[in-house]
């Protein structure tokens, strides 16, 4: 018996809300920014040490503005705190949402694998004499392995 990890039935309706929700999503969020994996690179990383000094560094110069030049960019910096707070609770929800996503893609694919590797198995044995030698000498090709060409040394 073929395994059924889920069954999953999304109506046109479903769809369309879930295509609006990831509208309206692309929409409020589209002040993200995308990095350059070179820039990423480069940048401080802000770690649970490096946050927390972060923070208590930014309080410290609030408190004490008469230390502060306005070239520092204080104010703007606690703005990003404020975003950092605002947006990591819903980036978490976001994060669960797509691990469920990808882990049903796997669960879908698995089971219309089980399913199929089954029938393929039925088609070598039971298709025999029934005109579906063709389709599963096509169907074939999936197990066929691949040759390894020796590379000849330069001489």
């Amino acid at each position: 018996m073929s395994q059924n990890l889920i069954s999953l039935v999304l109506s046109a309706d479903q769809l369309t809300a879930i295509d609006g929700a990831l509208a309206t999503l692309e929409q409020n969020l589209s002040g993200l920014v995308a990095l350059q994996p070179s820039q990423r690179r480069e940048l401080y990383k802000m770690g649970e040490k490096s946050e927390q000094f972060g923070r208590q560094t930014l309080h410290v110069l609030t408190n004490n503005p008469q230390i502060v030049p306005p070239s520092l960019g204080l104010a703007e910096a606690q703005q990003d705190v404020a975003a950092l707070d605002a947006l990591r609770p819903r980036l978490q929800r976001m994060k669960q949402l797509v691990e469920r996503g990808e882990d049903t893609e796997t669960a879908l694919g698995s089971d219309i694998m089980s399913t199929a590797l089954e029938g393929y198995g039925l088609l070598k044995v039971s298709g025999k004499n029934q005109g579906l030698d063709g389709l599963r000498q096509e169907l074939s090709s999936r197990f066929a392995k691949s040759r390894r060409v020796a590379e000849v040394p330069a001489a």
